[in-house]
């Protein structure tokens, strides 16, 4: 991936910041919930509210991650302070399946997390409002091959970001490269790039390779790694590389909307929100970022590499060329035969 900055914002994100820094006033924005701070919105065509998450363990579902491995299942978590347990949660009633604690892990203020084509899990403990914090963590452990109540030694690895301490709440893997990717909550968010290999020694080095909307909540790559969403409280955007946007997607009024993730099969997002008894929603990805039809090529380029499609088009094109001359060698043999 190219490092650096990304192209400009376009002119429809920056009338939707103004408009919802007029709306919350100003700096404070992080602090006040979505409902207070925008007018009811218009669901998106297809969405469906799925259950409500009335388990009193769960208050502040800061993160969702849909298993690959057991269909139907979605996790999520407590933010700061919360127990080191991910929950294992039913996505058609929203009932707690297991309870799965991280061992030697810590809840300062885990805000994300992912799963992994990698057959793990990633939970991020990368919030930090005073921004004041040495280094942020990223804890990791295999998803479970059975959902019970059960406790997973986990692996830590402290984060560092290229610029100085970010606050974020966007935690994403690539399934392709299996690379981390975190947003900043910010203004002027930012997306950064992790390690081709995370270590447990030392810091992992985040580098920066783009923008981020205002005030990034969550994010998710599909299934497939074609393209990732990231949300903020009002509204999502889906990208096929950073800087890059595809569609924007329009998230439901919640309390306080903290939440998303992809289905296992990318044609779907759910959406979750801290407080209690919150719905799960369910939304169609808009028909253009839908996962192709088409065999997946043996070459995935990873966000921002741009040599992918033309690898691509190159192959297709020799492809043609060879066909044409094979059909054109046809023809010689066959006229030559018929002379004869």
């Amino acid at each position: 991936m190219r490092r650096g900055g990304s192209p400009g914002r376009s002119a429809r994100v920056r009338a939707r910041t103004l408009a919802a820094l007029l709306a919350v006033g100003g700096p404070l924005v992080w602090a006040v919930p979505a409902r207070a701070a925008a007018p009811v919105r218009a669901l998106a065509e297809g969405a469906k509210e799925l259950c409500t998450i009335d388990d009193p363990r769960i208050d502040e579902s800061s993160g969702l991650g849909a298993s690959r491995r057991h269909p139907g299942i979605v996790y999520t978590f407590n933010d700061s302070g919360g127990s080191n347990r991910l929950f294992a949660l039913g996505i058609d009633d929203c009932r707690v399946r297991a309870a799965i604690t991280l061992g030697g892990a810590h809840n300062r203020d885990w805000e994300a997390m992912a799963v992994g084509a990698d057959g793990y899990l990633y939970v991020g403990d990368i919030g930090d409002n005073l921004t004041d914090q040495p280094y942020s963590t990223v804890y990791r452990i295999p998803e479970p091959k059975t959902i019970r109540t059960q406790t997973v030694r986990a692996k830590a690895y402290r984060i560092k970001f290229e610029d100085g301490s970010h606050n974020a709440e966007t935690l994403m893997v690539d399934p392709r490269t299996n690379r981390i990717y975190i947003a900043s909550k910010e203004f002027g968010g930012s997306l950064y790039e992790g390690p081709k290999k995370l270590s447990t020694s030392g810091y992992n080095v985040m580098h920066r390779v783009g923008d981020a909307p205002l005030y990034a909540t969550d994010g998710a790559f599909a299934p497939d790694g074609r393209t990732f969403v990231i949300r903020g409280y009002w509204d999502a955007e889906i990208y096929t590389a950073p800087g890059k946007e595809l569609t924007g997607v329009k998230v439901p009024d919640q309390k306080q909307g903290e939440g998303v993730t992809y289905t296992a099969d990318g044609r779907s997002l759910l959406f979750s929100s801290e407080g209690v008894r919150q719905p799960l929603w369910q939304e169609p990805v808009p028909k253009e970022a839908l996962p192709s039809p088409s065999p997946t090529p043996k070459h995935r380029a990873a966000p921002g590499d741009r040599t992918g499609d033309g690898m691509h088009k190159g192959h297709t094109m020799l492809g043609v060329v060879v066909v044409g001359a094979l059909a054109l060698a046809g023809v010689v043999v066959f006229a030559r035969r018929r002379a004869s």
